[in-house]
């Protein structure tokens, strides 16, 4: 198991009435674009998502998440 120090974090919020298949597409951009991967995904009741997105830190020069 690799150390967390390893990874930048990028906490992100989806707002409610966002699709399922916009959401899925706006986070494929941020992985193609900046180097991000999910690292968790919460869905919330009213229907909120708060999203965690991690890079390993040697990618730290690609451009930080854009939502």
């Amino acid at each position: 198991m690799e150390a967390s120090t390893e990874y930048e974090f990028a906490p992100l919020r989806i707002p409610p009435g966002t699709s399922r298949s916009a959401a899925a597409t706006m986070l494929s951009l941020q992985s193609d674009l900046g180097g991000w991967e999910l690292a968790r995904l919460q869905l919330h009741p009213d229907g909120t998502r708060k999203v965690i997105l991690r890079r390993r830190s040697r990618l730290s020069y690609l451009p930080g998440p854009v939502i």
